[in-house]
This record gives structure tokens, sequence and C-alpha cells, in this order.
């Protein structure tokens, strides 16, 4: 044999592995196996959703239950959804600066120091409620702009400038209050928006239409904007949403949305201050999820250095991002100031600012930055109440209560690490 034949096993070309295909660009395929497919190939890479708090939350509710078994009466889900909309709305500002990667440690001294702005204002000086409303709004936007300023503009870190601002926000609502006829606290008459935001004002005056009215319009609104991406998606050329899934996602939510009505139907309808809790809530996600700016808080988040060379913003998103988060912080004081009609020294202080942080991280908010929506506000806070309250039904003290949302925190903190390292080892981290 000469030396120039070469045999079927010498071949000089090297043999590679195929490369890995991203999870993000395959396409589902449609009926049922797609869905377990899809749902099988996200969770093995990590991308776990709002399953375990859902889970979480479902699992308490059972403990709970079983423990008592008036639980799971209208009344107790009627004052759950009542007493979760102020620590609520501060969680919603919180969202925006974790998804920023940083940290607000100021949200709820502002919340105290709002309380006491309006009730200067309102009472103390006799002006219009509404006018004083949109002062007080307009003071928390002002002090989270400050904030920003040192922070996006100077540079000095997030953690400091909120620090600095939680103890010097406490102690100016500390002198507003024990200042002159105030002696440490001061009543609010039961007028204007702190009328409609009480304990005793519901959706429509307590008609049981009203909550039907609310769950018909969150089921159009799914439809209507879902039907509209579909169609914009089908121009572009695009993978799109099938019809039928569409239909199938909106009866979903048609049946958690009508039968959450009719629960609370039974006790006093819905309270005007959930209404407005979840108007807030559905901008948010909207501006988070269909905004520019929202894609923008994203990218800072998730690659800061990224995010500038692609022409963004950076000081400028940072800057709007704590002027959110302040203004969620003094529509969370407004919430709690009408809970008793009443602004005192211990409004914001005590553990409601890690309450709030433990709502949104819960909900499921990354601490690393660059993921979250604005939904885990309501999911966080949502398992933060119910364990509260079923604490309270249990006669069960404050100090059960902190260790158990201390390791609810914890588990939620261990699944956010564990489920960003399995998306880096998938190559989508």
């Amino acid at each position: 044999m000469s030396n120039d034949t070469i045999t079927q096993d010498s071949d000089p070309t090297p043999q590679t592995a195929p490369p890995a295909i991203d999870p993000r660009l395959l396409v589902r395929q449609e009926g049922v196996k797609g869905y377990v497919d899809d749902f099988v190939r996200k969770v093995r890479g990590g991308d776990l959703g709002s399953i375990p708090v859902v889970a979480g939350l479902i699992i308490i509710w059972l403990v709970f239950g079983m423990e008592n078994s008036r639980f799971f009466s209208a009344d107790t889900f009627s004052n759950i959804s009542f007493f979760l909309c102020a620590t609520g709305m501060a969680s919603l500002g919180l969202v925006f600066v974790l998804i920023l990667g940083e940290i607000d440690l100021s949200i709820m001294s502002v919340s105290g120091l709002s309380a006491a702005v309006f009730a200067t204002l309102s009472v103390s000086h006799g002006m219009n409620t509404w006018l004083a409303v949109v002062l007080t709004v307009l003071t928390g936007t002002a002090i989270g702009a400050i904030h920003g300023f040192f922070f996006a503009r100077i540079g000095v870190p997030a953690f400091v400038v909120t620090l600095a601002g939680n103890l010097g926000w406490n102690g100016l609502m500390l002198y507003l209050l024990n200042t002159g006829s105030a002696g440490g606290s001061i009543s609010i008459p039961e007028t204007g928006f702190m009328n409609m935001l009480g304990q005793s004002s519901f959706f429509l005056g307590g008609d049981i239409a009203g909550a039907y009215i609310l769950a018909g319009i969150a089921v159009a609104l799914l439809l209507g904007s879902s039907l509209l991406q579909q169609g914009r998606r089908r121009k572009a050329g695009i993978p799109f949403k099938p019809t039928a899934e569409i239909l199938l996602r909106t009866a979903l939510l048609a049946v958690a949305a009508f039968g959450a009505a009719y629960i609370v139907n039974q006790a006093n309808g819905v309270y005007n201050a959930l209404v407005f809790f979840l108007v807030c809530l559905a901008g948010c996600d909207f501006t988070l999820r269909r905004t520019s700016f929202g894609r923008k808080v994203f990218a800072v988040g998730g690659n800061i250095e990224a995010a500038r060379r692609s022409g963004i913003s950076v000081p400028n998103v940072r800057l709007a991002v704590l002027a959110i988060s302040g203004t969620f912080g003094a529509l969370s004081g407004l919430f709690f100031a009408a809970w008793q009609y009443s602004a005192t020294l211990d409004a914001g202080t005590g553990n409601w600012l890690m309450l709030a942080i433990a709502a949104a991280v819960i909900g499921g908010t990354s601490l690393f930055g660059g993921r979250g929506k604005a939904w885990a506000a309501l999911l966080g806070v949502l398992v933060i109440q119910s364990i509260t309250t079923g604490l309270q039904m249990l006669n069960m003290g404050a100090a059960a209560q902190y260790m158990i949302t201390a390791g609810v925190l914890l588990v939620a903190v261990v699944i956010d690490s564990i489920s960003r390292k399995t998306q880096k080892a998938a190559g989508r981290g």
C-alpha cells in the first residue's frame, strides 16, 4: 500500500459538537405538549417565575386554614386585601430600585414624614384636602429626587444616601408632630381622600356590582392587550401567541377575578384602597414592560456598562428611579394615615421598612438587579399579610411573625441565588 493512501479512520477534519441552542430562541410547539416542554425547559434553565411564591402562598393558606377554619372566611380575605395596601405601595417603589440593583432604606421614613406633612397641611393649616394630597405626593417625589441627585450625580452609594435619609426624614417627622399643639399626633378628619381610603369606604358604595365590574375590566384589559400584541407580532413576522392560548389565559383570569369578586362580596365589597393600589400596580407593570424607560431600568440593573455603551443615560435613570421610590413612599404614608385617620410618631418606624423590602424580594424581585416584576409587590405583600393575619387569629405575637417572615425571606433569596446560578450555567444569565 502506498504512503498516499488514507484510510477512513484517519480523517484529518476535527469532529466538533454541534453548538448549543439558546433556549430563548426556541419557538414553543402548539398544544399541551408544547406547554409541558416549554415549562420543563424554563424550570431546568432556572426560570421559575412566580411558581415558588404562589406555591408558598397556597401552603401558608392551607396551614392557617387547618389551624383555624375561620381563616378561609370572606371577612379574613377582605381584611387582608385592605391592610396589604399601605405596605404594598412602598413595595412597588422598591421594586424599581431593586431592579436597578440598589436599595432604598429611606422609603418608610418618607412614608411617615408624608403622613405628617399631609396632617400638618390639611389640619393644622386648614388646606384643602386634595391640594394637601398633591403637595404631599410631590414632597415624596422631591425627596426621592434629592436622594437620586447625590447617588447619580455626586456618586454617593445609594445605601449611604438613603440610610442618611432614613434618619433625617424620620427626625423631620418627629419635629413636625412634636411642634405646637400636635403633641405627638394629629387626628385627621374622615373627609376627602382620607375618607376614600378608609376602612369604611368601598368601591361604588359596597354595591356587589362593583367587584364584578372590576373583574370584568381586568379580563377585558388582558384580552385586549393580548390580541393587540398578537396583531403587532403577526404583522412584524415574528412568533406570536395563538388565539387559543390567549383565550385560555383570559378564561383562567376570569375564573380567578370573578371568584375573588364573589368572595369579597360576601363581606363588604372591594375597598377603595385596594382599587387604588391595583391601578398603581397596573401602571407600574405597564411602565416596566411596555415603555422605553422600563427597558432602560432593566438594562442598567442587568449590566450598567453595557447600558452606558448603548447610549442610555445611567444617571438620569438612577435619579428617576429614586424619585419614583419617593413618590410611592409618600403614597404609602397617605394609606397609613387612612388606617386610623391620624399621623403618629410611630408611622413608618419599627419593622415596616424590612417588611416592604421583604415583600418585593419574596414576590420574586432579585436582590442582584436586572430581574423583577411589579406584580412581585402584590404577591410578596400578600404572603406577609397572610402570615400576619393568620398568626393574629392563632393569638401568636410579633415574635412568631418576625421569625416566620424571616424564614420565608431567606428561602426566597436562596431560590433567587440558585435560579441565577442555574441560568448562568444554561447560558441565560
